[in-house]
């Protein structure tokens, strides 16, 4: 059966159907002339008497409307007649058909009448309308949600507090800690740092970390090689030195990786691009082609690092600064966080000030400040002679729009370079560091520090 059919069918006999669809449909998605007749018939009469007709009252309505001949009138009634449905089918499985195929029949017609245009057929409208109308083509859709009634609303934003949300998790229990359970979905999280201090090694173990708790992970490097890459996360998973690596015999090798692969459903892709040549047009036509060569949708993105990659809206050789082409590239990046549904990691350099700076701040990021605007989660890295040497680094939070980012403002992490992990260490390594809330000298800064006070002494 047509899909027309179905839907002239439901528009008669289903009402909660009717009114979800009939603010999106047009007579121009029916190709048969005589079923736009008909389907102009019921939005008419909805719109005039606001509730749905019967058949009578279509052929009625038929019968008024003398521009028809008798064989449009004897076409259109039998269409009509056959509008009789024997079972009604799941109603959310009929509105998406029903977008799919508004959507479809849309960027049918604009194709169509951009052709028209290119051919000369239309007088009134030149080549440059084409953009607009495939731009609107591709815009059907049928989310009506045009914004949240603070007082009506209040239910749903009841529920909204208390879902748990679906996040991804670190093995690091402060970072879990300090973004309430992990990284959320549909955002963009930045590790600040300078050269050599551990960008890439703090993401392939969140990678491997991420691989062992069953998620999907994809790890695009435009720094390093896939292999280089792929060998850091060797190291991590499989426990052994970066430098004793070569020294395993296939046997052993095998062995460990098989023994990993039987202990995650999850499985982890890395992709190299060369430096600067990719941005997130690129990334998502990945996706789109793992998903369908390979049946993989990741449940993670790494991206090493942000500042090498492209932007799709501004091209080199732009009369833009730095500040502009990175915001850009942050911007697109996480709309593609957004659009996938996936938490993206990336990195960043530390400026030169930033880089002598034991202390460093948004400020020190490096060419752009648009990127800490754009992130959602933003860490900095900062390693000493002193903090190498025991193993360990110091997390500085910048910028946290899952908490208050002034609890926990730094705090020691392990750090195994010869095995490219991190590792929780001794509470006590902890005390010189801890940040409490900073508390200013209004009162509304004095309010909040005994209200604050208050809730431990009642806790």
């Amino acid at each position: 059966m047509r899909i027309e059919n179905i839907v002239l069918k439901q528009l008669v006999n289903n009402e909660d159907y009717t009114r979800k669809v009939i603010p999106f449909l047009n007579k121009e998605y029916f190709a048969d002339v005589n079923e736009q007749i008909v389907f102009e018939k019921i939005k008419e009469f909805i719109d005039k008497y606001n509730k749905v007709p019967t058949k009578e009252a279509l052929v009625v309505e038929l019968d008024n409307d003398k521009s028809l001949n008798d064989d449009q009138f004897k076409d259109c009634g039998k269409i009509v007649n056959d509008l009789v449905v024997d079972e009604a089918p799941d109603l959310q499985w009929l509105v998406d058909k029903t977008e799919k195929f508004c959507q479809e029949k849309a960027v049918y017609n604009a194709i169509m009448e951009s052709i028209g245009i290119i051919d000369g057929k239309d007088k009134k409208k030149t080549n440059n309308a084409i953009p607009d109308i495939l731009s609107e083509a591709l815009s059907v859709s049928f989310d009506n949600h045009v914004g949240h009634d603070f007082l009506d609303d209040y239910e749903k934003r009841y529920d909204f507090y208390h879902i748990k949300e679906d996040k991804i998790p670190f093995d690091i229990e402060l970072l879990n800690i300090v973004t309430k359970g992990g990284l959320s979905r549909k955002s963009l999280n930045i590790i600040l740092a300078g050269t050599g201090v551990g960008k890439s090694l703090a993401m392939c173990h969140m990678a491997s970390a991420n691989l062992m708790d069953g998620k999907n992970v994809l790890y695009i490097t435009l720094e390093m090689a896939e292999e280089k890459i792929a060998e850091r996360i060797d190291a991590n998973l499989l426990n052994v030195p970066l430098s004793d690596l070569c020294n395993l015999t296939k046997d052993m090798y095998s062995k460990k990786v098989e023994r990993i692969k039987k202990e995650t459903p999850g499985k982890l892709i890395v992709k190299e691009y060369p430096t600067a040549t990719a941005g997130a047009g690129h990334f998502r036509h990945l996706i789109n082609e793992l998903s369908m060569k390979r049946n993989f949708q990741p449940d993670i993105i790494y991206i090493d690092y942000l500042n090498i990659a492209t932007s799709m809206r501004i091209k080199p050789g732009m009369n833009t600064g730095s500040y502009t082409y990175i915001k850009a590239i942050a911007e697109e990046l996480r709309g593609l966080a957004v659009e996938r549904n996936v938490p993206i990691v990336s990195a960043t350099q530390l400026n030169r000030d930033g880089f002598k700076s034991g202390d460093p701040d948004l400020t020190d990021t490096s060419e752009s400040f648009g990127l800490p605007a754009t992130a959602d989660f933003m860490v900095a890295m900062i390693s000493t002679d002193e903090l190498q040497s025991k193993g360990q680094a110091i997390f500085k939070q910048l910028k946290n729009r899952y908490s208050d980012p002034t609890l926990n403002k730094r705090f020691v992490v392990g750090v195994d370079r010869d095995k490219m992990k991190l590792y929780d260490v001794e509470a006590t390594a902890q005390d010189n560091l801890l940040d409490g809330p900073i508390f200013d000298k209004t009162n509304s800064g004095d309010k909040i520090k005994q209200e604050r006070i208050g809730q431990l002494n009642f806790d």
